[in-house]
């Protein structure tokens, strides 16, 4: 299995994993997440910033903004 660089790896029995696999394409594939990533490849990425998808469209945002869930932090996410 190919993955990104940075290894922050769950442990979970093979059962599990394949479950979780199966769950996260499922996702990826909806028709909401095609729609973003093409909308994304239409507008094009860059490395200074992230695109956020709102519900009236794309906002382009700072990384630490949008991964940061806006000051509110991740913990309750």
């Amino acid at each position: 299995m190919k993955s990104s660089p940075i290894r922050l790896k769950q442990k979970l029995s093979p059962k599990a994993a394949a479950a979780k696999k199966k769950r996260d394409i499922e996702y990826a594939k909806s028709p909401a997440r095609k729609r973003k990533k093409a909308e994304n490849q239409r507008i094009g990425q860059r490395s200074d910033s992230d695109l956020h998808h709102t519900g009236s469209g794309v906002k382009r945002v700072s990384i630490k903004n949008n991964r940061g869930n806006f000051g509110r932090g991740t913990k309750k996410e």
